[in-house]
């Protein structure tokens, strides 16, 4: 083992103090990094067309050049990190884990440019499902990936391949991104800080859709809410090519507190949020347990469940997600032998699209709509509504995706993250922070929310859980043999 794998148990904001002050050197960083991931990658595979180890160490000495020369690009100098295969990194394949695309952008998006500006080291992308479909991450280009925790089991997904390098200390910190639970997931099952930011925290450019990226967003995982919060500051802001994208002044990432403020005390507890609403067992029990301890800490927390049916929750996200993703494979599908090389999630997503008419995505936007009011009823009692993270624990990595939760069967592929639907289609601000164990020894965790723009808030709360209770500075047991 490297002498420099120490670096690798660092929180990313003591680790770029310490580079800062040149007290750990970027190559020594990299050295680390690159070690790690032979040891683990090749059975865990989170990370995927990683950049030659040469040309990584040349651009670790480059920064450490920087350095000896009293100049610093940012609070993410040297550090290396692998960006999701469904955004562009210049000169490193985007293949979105499909035998339909390969292309090879000569820009990158515009949260890998912020990364880069910061100081950052692209060193390769991280694995995900084909076109991000589906909570579990494999594909055919790439294979599967495997739990941090178990290797035996789901990573989650569809940042599956980026929540598992963080967890095995491959990166300090990475980019993710959340349509349907896709950072909340893939943290919960890792042990790890997932949020997904307000609706236009993050802009997504470049993009063709720009007034119709109403349900996916980019965001930050890490090893503790900081982290996350510092790599929030780096991605997120404003910029005139996405006109979606929110305005306000934002914390500087390299404070040295990027959360700075206190978090509210009243907590609504929502369970499965609807009483139907299967769990397996031991989930709640884990949830319960926490909150608990929240209240000890002099938190309220009262149950409480939205005014809103779970059909049309149901309704609204199936009509407008088969519009949004249909919208962008439909090209592909119109195509037979490209059609031939999709995963039937995509071709159902296509196909079911075909049946909608503009009165059913108008009666789809009313109800959205409804989710959000249901929600902001809920927040002028509570400051966070909080449930857990997903529906089921790390389930075999073999399997495409449960087939049943608790005894009741999942009618599409995507039904047993349900759970994390409604937020969503609010937009609001939700974080994922690890709650512990269940009873096979796997991770769980529980969604934060916050009102509409209240991304900081939503982070106070889940600092101050992590203070509460440390479950995040556990580490996988692969990584524990190594040390």
């Amino acid at each position: 083992m490297s002498t420099h794998a120490g670096l690798l148990l660092l929180d990313a904001g003591t680790l770029a103090r310490r580079i800062a002050a040149r007290e750990v050197s970027c190559r020594e960083l990299m050295e680390a990094s690159l070690e790690r991931i032979a040891a683990l990658n090749p059975l865990h595979n989170a990370i995927v067309s990683l950049r030659e180890p040469e040309v990584l160490l040349a651009e670790a000495d480059a920064c450490d050049a920087t350095l000896a020369r009293g100049e610093i690009t940012g609070w993410m100098h040297g550090f290396p990190v692998a960006v999701k295969d469904l955004s562009d990194a210049a000169g490193l394949p985007t293949t979105l884990g499909s035998r339909t695309v390969h292309r090879v952008p000569e820009t990158d998006a515009l949260f890998v440019q912020r990364m880069k500006k910061a100081g950052a080291i692209v060193i390769g992308k991280t694995n995900t499902p084909e076109f991000g479909l589906g909570s579990h991450t494999y594909n055919q280009v790439f294979g599967l990936t495997r739990n941090a925790w178990d290797p035996a089991t789901s990573a989650g997904g569809s940042s599956g391949g980026a929540a598992v390098a963080v967890a095995l200390g491959m990166l300090p910190v990475a980019d993710g991104s959340d349509f349907g639970g896709s950072l909340r997931n893939p943290a919960a099952f890792n042990n790890i800080v997932g949020f997904r930011p307000s609706r236009g925290r993050v802009p997504a450019v470049p993009a063709e859709d720009v007034f119709f990226q109403q349900l996916g967003t980019e965001g930050p995982m890490g090893r503790t809410t900081e982290d996350v919060a510092r790599l929030l500051c780096t991605m997120a802001g404003w910029d005139a090519r996405a006109p979606l994208s929110l305005d306000e002044p934002l914390p500087d990432p390299a404070a040295d507190d990027p959360i700075a403020c206190e978090p509210g005390k009243r907590i609504g507890w929502l369970g499965p949020i609807w009483p139907d609403l299967p769990l397996a067992p031991g989930i709640r029990e884990l949830c319960e347990a926490a909150l608990r301890k929240l209240e000890a800490a002099g938190f309220v927390v009262e149950p409480c469940t939205p005014d809103l049916p779970r059909e049309v929750n149901w309704s609204a996200w199936l009509r407008v997600r088969q519009m949004l993703t249909a919208g962008k494979l439909r090209a592909l599908y119109d195509q037979p032998q490209l059609r031939a090389l999709m995963k039937p999630a995509a071709l159902w997503e296509v196909e079911q699209s075909f049946r909608l008419t503009a009165a059913q995505l108008y009666e789809a936007s009313v109800q959205r709509t409804q989710v959000y009011q249901a929600l902001r009823r809920l927040f002028e009692r509570h400051d966070y509504l909080v449930a857990p993270a997903a529906q089921v624990f790390p389930f075999p990595a073999e399997e495409h995706w449960p087939q049943e939760v608790a005894g009741v069967a999942m009618d599409t592929y995507h039904r047993w993250m349900e759970i994390v639907t409604p937020f969503s289609l609010a937009g609001l601000p939700v974080a994922s922070v690890p709650v512990g164990f269940g009873p096979g020894g796997l991770p769980m965790g529980l969604q934060v929310a916050g009102p509409a723009r209240a991304d900081f808030t939503v982070l106070a709360l889940a600092r101050a859980w992590e203070r509460i209770a440390p479950w995040s500075t556990q580490r996988p047991p692969a990584v524990a043999r190594l040390a």
